[in-house]
């Protein structure tokens, strides 16, 4: 049954185990045949500063490795990858270092402690924490891209359109960062993962997914958006059509509290941040963010230490960064412009009115008193019936609405506006508020870049320049990725 369902789910697993070999590889010969920019990567100090620190593991006399595979380990610990893995060795010693949520380090650690405990004698305990935080980081990949393809597949109503984003997605211009000690693999499985629960009807499951996509990256937390966007329509449905207010209370309590169970992890740690560096201090020995109404540790560390703001990083010098994530960002933006160009009333009215036939209101997901894998099987039927998109020219926002048998109008469907908005806030943020760079990885896990692009690349007359220029894009940022990042060069 799931195999009708989900065709090309094999040959998605295989490809992002396909993908994940080839960064690897890049990543060795890159290192291999270059030498680093900077060689500092395998110096670590002995010594941790909190001797007592929960996360400290009792192999702490294994710090460094006089193996040579060992000692190739920890020399690609590079860039952010150092802070989760001294997390794991000396808990959270630093206050920056609570910029890293725990999710990774807490993996890598369990691995080292179980799995993987065996090699610490052989490879040394830092080598060995870089070798599970590579499995993690890989692992989490294959399963984050069978979800991406169930999610696309649920949403599209198009197998063929769902693999071929899907593929996108494996080959995707942030892979390097998906293969390395980082956090953007536990995101997008968790993240993708929950999406794909919620639109499936099983939402329990989704809130639990959702909330460790906020224990693994900040932006987690904006995945609670998907069920204040569901909450709304739910409640609009409830108090207007049905005239059933108590009804629409139950509704808002429902999507409150789940809505906080994603909130909670996230939340959890600023409290614990606060507990470790705020309580038992004196006024003068305190921090400033401490002092505040509201003493948010991760806003205060990303603004101090990184210089994160609105338009702080408008500058001359910075535009080779902004150059640098121009082409998702340019993706991000033709993908949104399309949608609310082709449903103007529906992105606007955020859902509450369909953009042809003049309907008041239509339920984006599944309403209550309904079952919300046959409403959204019907949902999907009805906008396979109704609107098929086929591309005019050259400029991917210019998509007219025409029925047309070989392409879906998947993208075009009510039940995707919430990851459009979802996009934009993020495309939004990107931009004007972090490091402009980061972008690239930022929105690597959104699902509709992919799906635009997956439609992109079928356009008449048009499709195979922009599917050239689409993988020409992927191909040179993994390459470009490969031999920058592991060789200690700054990239994204």
């Amino acid at each position: 049954m799931e195999t009708r369902q989900f065709p090309h789910q094999t040959l998605v697993f295989k490809s992002a185990v396909i993908s994940r070999l080839l960064l690897l590889t890049l990543i060795v010969l890159w290192r291999t045949l270059l030498n680093p920019y900077d060689t500092s990567a395998s110096l670590n100090p002995d010594d941790c500063l909190i001797d007592d620190s929960q996360w400290h593991h009792h192999h702490h006399h294994h710090r460094s490795s006089n193996n040579s595979i060992g000692s190739k380990i920890e020399s690609s610990i590079v860039w952010d990858s150092v802070y989760f893995v001294r997390i794991v060795q000396c808990g959270y010693e630093y206050e920056q270092t609570y910029a890293f949520l725990p999710l990774l380090p807490a993996c890598i650690s369990l691995l080292s402690r179980t799995v993987f405990a065996p090699f610490v004698a052989v490879f040394g305990y830092r080598a060995v924490l870089g070798l599970c935080g590579y499995v993690v980081s890989n692992v989490a990949f294959l399963f984050a891209a069978v979800y991406f393809y169930r999610l696309a597949v649920v949403m599209l109503k198009d197998p063929e359109a769902a693999f071929r984003a899907s593929i996108l997605f494996c080959f995707n211009p942030a892979s390097i960062f998906y293969s390395s000690i980082y956090s953007e693999s536990l995101y997008a499985l968790f993240s993708v993962g929950g999406l794909y629960y919620l639109m499936s009807g099983s939402k329990n499951i989704a809130v639990i997914c959702l909330a460790l996509s906020g224990c693994a990256r900040s932006n987690g937390v904006l995945n609670a958006g998907y069920f204040c966007f569901q909450t709304m329509h739910r409640a609009y449905d409830a108090l207007f059509r049905k005239k059933r207010g108590y009804l629409a209370i139950l509704v808002l309590i429902d999507g409150a509290l789940r809505c906080i169970c994603i909130f909670i992890p996230f939340i959890s740690f600023q409290v614990y941040g606060y507990r470790n560096l705020c309580l038992g201090r004196s006024p003068d020995e305190m921090r400033p963010w401490c002092k505040a109404r509201v003493p948010l540790l991760y806003n205060f560390i990303q603004s101090h230490y990184w210089q994160v703001g609105f338009l702080r990083y408008f500058q001359f010098k910075k535009l080779p960064n902004f150059l640098l994530a121009s082409p998702i960002l340019s993706l991000a933006i033709c993908s949104i412009t399309h949608y609310a160009k082709s449903q103007p009333k529906r992105f606007f009215s955020l859902g509450f009115q369909e953009s042809n036939e003049g309907q008041d209101f239509t339920p984006v997901l599944s309403s209550s008193g309904t079952d919300p894998k046959s409403s959204s099987k019907k949902k999907g039927n009805e906008n396979l019936r109704q609107r098929k998109p086929i591309y005019k020219g050259g400029n991917p926002a210019e998509l007219s609405v025409e029925n047309r048998s070989h392409v879906n109008s998947g993208y075009l469907s009510t039940s995707v506006l919430p990851f459009i908005l979802h996009l934009g806030f993020m495309t939004a943020t990107a931009f004007f508020v972090m490091h402009v760079q980061v972008s690239t990885r930022f929105l690597s896990a959104s699902p509709p870049l992919y799906w635009f692009a997956s439609y992109l690349m079928i356009s008449p007359g048009t499709g195979k320049r922009w599917g050239y220029l689409i993988w020409a894009y992927c191909a040179a940022y993994i390459l470009l990725g490969s031999l920058l990042f592991s060789n200690f060069y700054p990239f994204t």
